[in-house]
């Protein structure tokens, strides 16, 4: 079991202590369940009803909330940054060591790092080049020619196919689909032609991509994924998309071919773009937003109807198909008056 002074942990999340430095920590809790042997933070106001009663040892809190609370703490400004800051200190994923195992399969013309790790059954292709520190879970598959730079995690049967370039400080989780054709066809007397992939994806440093998540390769130029985004679970991002800076999607939202996503924008569950449009810095849809046309202002965009009864929503979906007549209906009045 780990354990930290709070002196340590301040140092480590950028904080300042406040009561005993030398107290120990073995672990980290939410307010409501922490033991008097955790670490907690409170971020979020809802909260705040259990600073009175919680037993953890210390508590990360904004300095305004300093007099609220007599236990021990950690002040600093973001306490949720700070909670992000201390789940490194107590992740207990293990770590796989160094080497090649012996049921990895490594073509002879690969490059592997001798810092790197491959784990069981891994596959690793013609001349692919894998950086230093890097982790190939058991199980994957690394198709010839890609890169895939420093200190990345690649969990366990994750399908990278051929001729990816992947930066540095990437973790990619299970079931990931990295590089896949494009959904392309010309439609040919009733039936479809397949159109073949020519482009990769190109994926920048420190990006996240969640578990079962499918990033397409290019039908022409690339794929590209830029520095810090994250992807959670359950993503489709088809072919030619150009994914911003530090943008991050929620499960479930799915871009369409050729959309140009700028930067630090948010995609909530569900939430999707057609193809062949352009969003503007800063954007944010909203669950199950589906966006039909380019954005070039910054801010919270919605789509769809409201929640409500099912009874009501039936006959507002009734209604909803009438619309076009009432409006014709409303303007032949408005001539009349």
């Amino acid at each position: 079991m780990v354990s930290y002074r709070l002196a340590e942990v301040a140092d480590r999340i950028g904080a300042e202590v406040r009561g005993d430095p030398t107290l120990t920590v073995t672990g980290l809790n939410s307010l409501g369940e922490a033991g008097d042997n955790q670490l907690s933070f409170l971020a979020n106001p809802v909260y705040r009803r259990y600073l009175d009663t919680t037993s953890a040892a210390a508590v990360i809190l904004q300095p305004r909330m300093a007099e609220e609370f007599a236990g021990n703490a950690l002040l600093m400004e973001n306490p949720y940054l700070g909670y992000a800051l201390a789940t490194a200190l107590f992740d207990s994923a293990p770590v796989m060591p160094v080497g090649i195992h012996d049921s990895a399969v490594v073509a002879s013309t690969a490059k592997i790092d001798d810092t790197a790790s491959i784990g069981p059954q891994a596959v690793i292709g013609e001349r692919v080049v894998i950086g230093p520190n890097s982790r190939i879970g058991a199980g994957t598959a690394i198709g010839d020619d890609s890169i895939i730079g420093a200190d990345c995690r690649i969990a366990a049967n994750v399908s990278i196919y051929h001729g990816i370039l992947i930066g540095n400080g990437v973790t990619i989780h299970s079931g990931a689909v990295i590089g896949a054709d494009g959904f392309g066809f010309a439609p040919h007397q009733g039936s479809w032609v397949k159109i073949h992939q020519l482009g990769s994806v190109v994926i920048g440093n420190r990006v996240e991509i969640g578990a079962c998540t499918t990033v397409d390769r290019g039908a022409l130029g690339n794929t590209l994924i830029e520095d810090g985004v994250i992807l959670d679970n359950h993503v489709q991002i088809a072919h030619n998309v150009h994914i911003g800076e530090n943008t991050a999607m929620a499960s479930y939202a799915g871009v369409a071919g050729s959309t140009v996503v700028g930067k630090n924008c948010i995609f909530a569950a569900r939430a999707g773009s057609v193809g062949h449009v352009t969003l503007c810095d800063g954007v944010h849809l909203t669950a199950a937003a589906v966006l039909t046309k380019s954005l070039t202002e910054p801010g919270s965009y919605s789509s769809g109807t409201m929640f409500s009864k099912t009874k009501d929503w039936k006959k507002n979906a009734v209604r909803f198909n009438q619309l076009d007549e009432l409006a014709n209906r409303i303007r032949e009045l408005e001539k009349k008056l």
